[in-house]
């Protein structure tokens, strides 16, 4: 969460177990989506990441994208967010042909509500890149860290998801 300028951080990424807190965000269409409208109905994977078009999250987005048929027979949704705008989340979707929903989060508010840390690349901080698993309940059930290994992501949850 903001404060003035300074970000307020989750004191800690949250974990199997945690109830995911509850928002809304604009996809790449301008739309409010609600995640408590997925709660009870379907398995929820959201995958956080950096920015749109890098060559890492580019990678993952794809990874999910290749995936997306599994993910719907599981019953799963998929969704990205990262603080990057609704028109470069269209862009990013329309060029990679991305079947899921990139949701805006400006300020960082629902990555700071997660807990999310960020990545300290020397020259460069960027948000960290994490995947969590929501279940029927709204409770995490899995979730996967690695920042280098964008198209890991998608390959560890299906793994998840199949061991189910």
């Amino acid at each position: 969460m903001t404060l003035g300028s300074v970000r307020v951080h989750a004191q800690k990424t949250l974990d199997k177990g945690d109830r995911v807190p509850m928002f809304t965000l604009k996809n790449q269409d301008g739309k409010d989506v609600q995640l408590l409208k997925y709660i009870g109905k379907k398995k929820i994977v959201i995958f956080f990441y950096p920015m749109d078009e890098s060559p890492v999250c580019t990678k993952e987005a794809c990874a999910f994208r290749d995936s997306y048929e599994t993910y719907k027979d599981a019953n799963a949704v998929v969704m990205g967010i990262n603080k990057g705008t609704v028109e470069s989340h269209k862009a990013f979707q329309t060029k990679e042909h991305l079947p899921f929903d990139l949701l805006s989060d400006p300020n960082n508010k629902v990555l700071d509500l997660f807990g999310i840390k960020e990545e300290d690349l020397g020259n460069m901080v960027l948000s960290g890149r994490e995947t969590f698993v929501i279940g029927l309940d709204g409770k995490i059930v899995y979730r996967f860290r690695d920042f280098m290994k964008g198209d890991e992501h998608s390959k560890q949850v299906l793994s998840y998801l199949n061991s189910k």
